[in-house]
């Protein structure tokens, strides 16, 4: 009988070790967050310029960032800004939504980028990637005199900007440190631009890219 009991003991912890481990659930997060999940999303019907692009949802268009590259801003493209060593972006799960138009069109990129483990550290994270990244905006004729940035709204954890020059972009950002979460939202076409960017409040964009970080990630707003 000790023989069998025996065996069934260690036939338990063998299956015990086989389980396979938990993957995200693709609407919230926790219980793991490896991967962005569906709705951290910006809703297409709030994007600028909807009305006349009918913007895909961004969740079916996301593809997975983590590991691949560093997880750079468009506007980072636009400006010239200098990649650098130990980039904070590299150890965040990350996705990226892209949306091509024909030239002269308004062209969109979207990211989500998350820190996994103590908040307090991902959450430190988020807040000093804005704030670099607020920085370089401000920089951007350092790497492209061409191109002229103006920040519109410079709130904590809260930035959008416009650069105009041969490539007129809106950028938002939006850091939210209590789930160590930043999203990114940024729209760009040549200029002349068609069709003309549309009368918008920046606050009313930057409330629909957080109102979704706080659905998602369960629990931190």
């Amino acid at each position: 009988m000790r023989l069998v009991l025996a065996a069934i003991l260690i036939a338990n912890g063998l299956a015990a070790m086989c389980v396979p481990p938990a993957v995200a659930d693709p609407e919230t997060c926790p219980p793991v967050c490896d991967q962005i999940p569906n709705t951290a999303w910006i809703s297409s019907s709030a994007i600028p310029l909807d009305s006349t692009y009918h913007w895909p949802s961004l969740a079916s268009s996301a593809v997975p960032m983590t590991g691949t590259a560093t997880p750079r801003f468009r506007f980072e493209e636009v400006c010239a800004t200098p990649a650098f060593a130990h980039d904070t972006r590299d150890s965040a799960v990350a996705s990226r939504a892209t949306v091509n138009n024909p030239a002269g069109q308004w062209q969109l990129r979207a990211q989500v980028l998350h820190w996994r483990g103590d908040t307090a550290r991902g959450g430190q994270n988020a807040s000093s990637v804005l704030a670099i990244a607020a920085a370089a905006l401000r920089g951007c004729q350092l790497g492209a005199a061409t191109e002229s940035p103006s920040v519109t709204v410079d709130e904590p954890d809260r930035l959008a900007a416009v650069v105009s020059g041969p490539v007129i972009m809106h950028t938002y950002l939006v850091a939210q440190p209590q789930n160590s979460t930043l999203s990114e939202l940024t729209l760009w076409a040549s200029d002349p631009a068609q069709p003309p960017w549309p009368i918008i409040s920046d606050a009313q964009v930057l409330d629909a890219m957080g109102s979704p970080l706080c659905a998602a990630y369960l629990g931190s707003c």
